[in-house]
């Protein structure tokens, strides 16, 4: 069974979703591997080294996409400009493709209905199931983990002071003030960051029980005034009432008015991220102080957030970058790697991948199958863009 590894085409995507350590294991597996020549160009890993770990080389995608039985990817399928063609277009029907592929999106309802329409068999990453053993697989906690560290860095760099209290001969520099706003894998990881560059940081999230998280990093928990649960499936937070977001405004407000560096994290899957900071709270903040909007890419938590762009408000700098995990595409390709080896492990029977719907790994991953959209949640948001 041959196995492709194609070279990442969407814009600034440099991350790729093997590495020679994990051809190697795919080797032994049974898999005759197939790496697009360039593919590890992102991440300075050269075809040789490819090569020398038992995979052979594809010119270009096309030859890749028509000999791949099962297709290994970092984003989703897109146009592949060389070619003029779609990189769906030249997967041969009925192969298996696993990648992020982001289906809730609108911009990818085309992309979906693609896949089922040339028999993919597609497992998305961003739907791993949280649960014990799914842990080696779960992509989107390795990729928060990257973005959560991420963020901080980006927003030290554009705060024009100095993160840390400094003591000099003339006198001491307080330390920046943090507001971390969403308490998932991505705002620990932002907390644990911000307070290693020695800020004071401040955390707001919807859900109490992650208050030891907060503190046992060194945040200090806001307590917010709800009288419903923020608490939602599978570890996720929910989407609050429109009196329970008004509440959590009103608390957020007063502690914006504080805040050098506010990170935003809060996302509802399948929807859109909740509006947190209005503009007219954005613009009770500070001259100078910097908003990164991790959930851009649904929407943003802040009013004033444009996706992949830079917004200068009063003041004030809203970033909202889409693909943190890009900037660090390294180390996020070597945890990337391990979490698709893992689940392709997972399937890999007497030399074989055995589909099993039914499996409970599988059935929060399968996207399409047999020429349907499986994933219930899609196919009905699929339903309503027809209607």
């Amino acid at each position: 069974m041959i196995l492709g590894i194609p070279k990442e085409i969407l814009d600034n995507e440099l991350r790729v979703a093997a590495l020679p350590e994990t051809v190697a294991a795919y080797r032994e597996l049974g898999f005759d591997v197939l790496v697009q020549a360039g593919a590890g160009a992102g991440v300075l890993v050269s075809d040789e080294e490819y090569q020398q770990a038992g995979a052979r080389l594809a010119p270009d995608a096309a030859s890749l996409y028509g000999a791949a039985e099962v297709i290994v990817k970092v984003k989703q399928p897109w146009r592949d400009h060389a070619s003029g063609r779609d990189e769906v277009e030249m997967m041969r029907p009925g192969a298996l493709l696993v990648s992020f592929l982001h289906p809730a999106a609108q911009s990818n309802h085309a992309m979906v209905k693609q896949l089922a329409a040339r028999q993919i068999t597609a497992l998305t990453m961003d739907d791993i199931p949280r649960i014990s053993r799914a842990q080696p697989m779960d992509a989107l906690t390795s990729m928060s983990t990257v973005t959560g560290y991420k963020s901080v860095l980006i927003a030290a760099n554009r705060y024009a002071k100095f993160v840390p209290m400094i003591g000099t001969a003339i006198g001491t520099i307080k330390p920046a003030r943090f507001l971390i706003v969403g308490i998932g894998v991505v705002g620990l990881q932002a907390v644990a960051t911000a307070k290693r560059l020695g800020a004071v940081v401040e955390v707001s999230d919807i859900r109490p029980a992650v208050k030891e998280q907060v503190e046992s990093l060194g945040g200090r928990f806001i307590d917010l005034p709800l009288e419903e649960s923020g608490e939602g499936s599978g570890g996720y937070a929910r989407e609050l009432s429109k009196e329970g977001l008004e509440r959590q405004r009103e608390v957020l407000t007063r502690h914006l008015a504080q805040a050098d560096v506010v990170i935003t994290t809060a996302q509802v899957p399948g929807k859109r991220a909740p509006i947190l900071v209005t503009t007219a709270m954005a613009e009770q903040m500070k001259p100078g102080a910097v908003i990164v909007d991790i959930a851009a890419e649904q929407g943003g938590n802040c009013e004033l957030t444009r996706a992949d762009e830079t917004v200068e408000h009063h003041g004030l700098l809203v970033l909202g970058p889409t693909n943190l995990a890009a900037g660090m595409a390294g180390d996020a390709s070597v945890l990337y790697a391990r979490n698709v080896a893992a689940l392709l492990l997972h399937f890999v029977r007497d030399g074989e991948l055995a589909i099993d719907p039914a499996d409970e790994v599988l059935a929060g991953a399968l996207l399409t199958h047999q020429g349907e959209v499986v994933n219930q949640t899609v196919a009905g948001l699929l339903a309503a863009s027809r209607g």
